[in-house]
């Protein structure tokens, strides 16, 4: 053994190693850099050097976009939990296990009601983080639930959207949740009230196909990936090669298929603003 070797053996005897939190910093998915934790948290989750919008659950999202202490989650609809008894490498009901002890949530769709500048909104965020926002018995009635609670507080319902599409668990019956999601737009639809969605990356598959492009004003945050289908599938299926930025929330916009393309920092002043405008729109109508 060296001298150098035996003096920092001794060393570390007397001065014990210091531990340095696994959350201090956290690398940034658009640049590659390493941002100071508390500083991307009070950047809403975006990166200061690039902007990125890192994906967020529901409990930041009510944080960033309700008035401080008006928001109350709703309660989670029960739903059979594995009505198909389906097995891969592992058991459904082992899989919702693992998703939930990782979020803290009952499910991929979490509603909560509140204010947005005083004025009254529910709100449902998808959370990619449980089982990739898929969509299953539990999305789709927690959607249905959502609604019927705008039209109890007479206030819109403001979707999240974040998935990668129905829940390959549930077979049909996550299937069945698209055209229910629909029904329940029109119930809302019916009350005069506004259905807005924010999408947000990733929105694909089945959500993209139903609810998350049937909103009154149709919003995405920055670089949101936006689709049906696959890039990849896309190109093999019509062989050819797809434009720079396809399927991206800027690329939508500027062919027609979103309003606006919103930054997190600007959206509960957007939203206000959006609120105040077709509900006032509506009641005189």
């Amino acid at each position: 053994m060296s001298w150098l070797s035996s003096v920092r053996n001794a060393l570390s005897y007397v001065i014990p190693k210091r531990e340095t939190p696994d959350n201090l910093w956290h690398k940034c998915k658009g640049c590659g850099q390493m941002v100071f934790a508390k500083e991307l948290a009070d950047n809403l989750y975006v990166c200061p050097n690039c902007a990125h919008h890192e994906r967020i659950g529901p409990a930041e999202r009510f944080a960033q976009l309700f008035d401080e202490g008006s928001a109350r989650e709703l309660p989670a609809p029960r739903v059979p939990e594995d009505p198909l008894k389906f097995r891969d490498q592992k058991r459904y009901v082992d899989r919702i296990k693992a998703a939930r002890a990782s979020t803290g949530e009952n499910d991929a769709l979490i509603n909560a009601v509140g204010t947005i500048d005083g004025r009254q909104a529910v709100i449902g965020v998808q959370d990619f983080a449980f089982m990739g926002g898929s969509m299953g018995l539990a999305v789709g009635e927690a959607f249905v639930r959502g609604v019927e609670a705008a039209m109890e507080y007479r206030a819109p319902y403001i979707i999240f959207t974040a998935a990668g599409g129905a829940r390959m668990q549930e077979g049909i019956l996550s299937l069945m949740q698209m055209p229910r999601a629909t029904v329940a737009i029109e119930m809302l639809h019916d009350a005069g009230l506004p259905y807005i969605v924010v999408l947000t990356d990733p929105t694909t598959g089945g959500v993209t196909a139903s609810y998350a492009m049937l909103g009154d004003v149709q919003i995405a945050e920055p670089g949101a990936l936006i689709g049906f289908a696959g890039q990849r599938v896309i190109e093999q299926t019509i062989r050819e090669k797809l434009p720079e930025g396809f399927q991206r929330a800027e690329y939508l916009l500027d062919h027609g298929m979103l309003d606006m393309v919103v930054a997190r920092g600007e959206l509960k002043a957007t939203l206000s603003r959006l609120i105040g405008y077709l509900c006032e729109r509506r009641k005189a109508a």
